[in-house]
């Protein structure tokens, strides 16, 4: 399965597609009640055209800023194409983004349109007081020809002029959620860039992928449209965050490749370890694991051809990436015959550092991918350089001086540092470093995975005094795929309902994780974050600076280094 010839635009992506693949499925669409929409990928380049000719109809023309603000479906491939055609640039707004933000950003763009979809997650343009802004619904601009096409439509449509490599694609913009939001300007040759980082990635296979992050996420464009159509692959869409129905549809499309974040992939593993535990077979399943790790990849999904058959039997490559990855999930869905990869980047600068099929060591995000170039300042820094970062962002020359070095490194904020075979390992963002009395440094990021290690779903650390290290915790076991607006009741999950063997957990973790860290970064308190999951960004990070808040207002609970701590009441 190889990949394209060279590539001028990201237009000859979906041309170079359509003349490989013809009449294979390219995108599906699966609904909540089992039916699937097909398109193959001679339709899906038919679509782009429409789509195409019906922008310049409405009156957009080159370089003018089109919002998409929908969630993902066949035709929203097919619209981020046809804006290409059309000379068009996208600026994607994500599902997640509050209407403050999308506001912001549709006055910073300066954009002349807004695309929506269907369906019960597509969000109201009234809520962002976009109500009177014009609009389209991405399915009617996907939709057959109608009487206003004249006969040569598509003939004119193929001679419009192409995109060129220094043309902007898209304009990708942060959330805003505490300021003016940033638009990260990346040109067709950026992506290309990424893109190439992609093919030296991921394996030649058959790539059969369900998409479960937004298409407004750089990470989702690149691997499960870009990459994807480049190797044939196979993507399906489902709108439902209901576990079951998210199984459902990895099994019955026999999935090979899954692109997600570690949340998600935290998510499931919690999932496959409950149906475990139901039947009784726990301890079981764990020594297994252990039996299995020392075996070829083969011979363990072989082992596991039970858990296999629930996934489709088919699952054999997990991309991690947007975050911290605990070693001991990476090494759990290995122990299970997949291979789990990770990388490590930026919208501003692409892939800049992953590992891959044959070097996917824990802990680390693998090595620098030519020729992107990375190096460290003298504080830790990590400084990107290459193809594949952006230009700056839009409209915005003071911030864009600010993120790049006097030789024209990008400054990515994260502060990192390579092993003895030159892997990358992330060690935390520069800003969130925390500067002990006494001048020791403090990477909250560094408590934060000791934490996870030491089995805790995620940690915020904090330093609520001068010197004082303290922890918000997630309740452990709560359900699969909460959403956003779930209080952490513990009854709802049975496993966890005893709030005493809760802070008993709770405390055990962190009395583990204190073990492993030097007496500088250890945690003296805890407290118990009061709804399911963290708040969190579009790109699923979490917003720190409001737990920060919130932890200076509620009462922690010491750390004791004795059990008898564990009988008091779980507040």
């Amino acid at each position: 399965m190889a990949g394209m010839d060279r590539l001028y635009s990201l237009l000859d992506i979906i041309d170079q597609g359509e003349a490989r693949y013809a009449n294979c499925f390219a995108f599906g669409m699966r609904g909540d009640d089992g039916s699937t929409e097909q398109w193959t990928y001679r339709e899906l380049n038919r679509r782009s055209r429409i789509i195409a000719w019906r922008l310049r109809a409405i009156g957009l023309g080159m370089g003018d800023r089109l919002l998409i603000w929908t969630p993902s479906s066949p035709a929203v491939p097919a619209l981020h194409f046809g804006a290409m055609r059309a000379g068009v640039v996208l600026v994607p707004l994500d599902l997640r983004m509050s209407p403050g933000a999308i506001e912001r950003i549709v006055e910073r763009a300066d954009a002349r349109h807004l695309v929506v979809g269907t369906g019960r997650d597509t969000p109201d343009p009234a809520d962002a007081r976009l109500e009177h802004f014009p609009c389209s619904v991405v399915e009617a601009l996907a939709a057959e020809p109608d009487a206003s096409f004249p006969a040569d439509w598509e003939a004119q449509v193929n001679a419009w002029p192409r995109p060129g490599g220094t043309d902007i694609a898209e304009i990708v913009f942060t959330s805003g959620t505490t300021g003016e939001p940033k638009g990260v300007v990346l040109t067709h040759d950026n992506l290309i860039g990424t893109l190439d980082a992609a093919h030296n990635l991921l394996p030649e296979q058959e790539h059969r992928a369900v998409s479960l992050l937004p298409l407004s996420h750089l990470l989702e464009q690149v691997a499960t449209v870009f990459y994807a159509m480049s190797v044939g692959a196979h993507v399906l869409y489902i709108r439902s965050r209901n576990p079951r129905v998210i199984f459902e549809a990895i099994r019955d499309h026999r999935t090979t490749t899954l692109v997600l974040v570690p949340q998600v992939i935290d998510l499931f593993w919690a999932a496959i370890e409950k149906e475990v535990a139901t039947r009784g077979q726990l301890a079981m399943f764990n020594r297994m694991r252990r039996v299995a790790r020392v075996l070829p990849y083969p011979a363990r999904r072989r082992i596991f051809a039970q858990v296999h058959r629930q996934l489709g039997g088919s699952l054999n490559l997990i991309v991690s990436a947007a975050a911290f990855l605990p070693p001991s999930l990476q090494q759990a869905w290995e122990d299970l015959g997949v291979v789990v990869i990770q990388g490590y980047g930026a919208t501003e600068c692409g892939v800049a550092s992953a590992s891959h099929q044959g070097d996917h060591g824990l802990g680390t995000v693998g090595k620098t991918i030519p020729p992107v170039r990375v190096k460290l300042a003298d504080d830790g820094e990590i400084l990107v350089a290459g193809p594949t970062l952006f230009g700056g962002y839009w409209h915005d020359a003071v911030t864009t001086a600010a993120s790049f070095t006097a030789d024209g490194w990008y400054r990515t904020g994260d502060i990192g540092r390579h092993d003895k075979s030159g892997h990358l390992i992330l060690m935390g963002r520069k800003k969130d470093i925390i500067v002990l009395p006494n001048g020791l440094n403090v990477y909250p990021e560094d408590i934060e995975n000791a934490l996870r290690t030491a089995g805790l779903r995620d940690a915020v650390v904090v330093e609520t005094k001068p010197g004082r290290i303290e922890a918000v915790v997630l309740a452990p076991g709560m359900p699969v795929l909460p959403q956003p607006d779930e209080r952490a009741d513990l009854s709802r999950a049975p496993e966890i309902h005893d709030p005493v063997a809760v802070r008993s957990r709770i405390e055990t973790a962190v009395r583990t994780a204190n073990r492993t860290l030097a007496a500088h970064q250890r945690v003296v308190a805890w407290r118990l974050w009061p709804d399911a999951d963290f708040p969190r960004t579009h790109t699923f990070k979490v917003q720190r600076d409001r737990v920060r808040i919130w932890a200076v207002i509620d009462e922690p609970l010491p750390v004791r280094e004795d059990q008898s701590a564990s009988s008091r009441r779980l507040r």
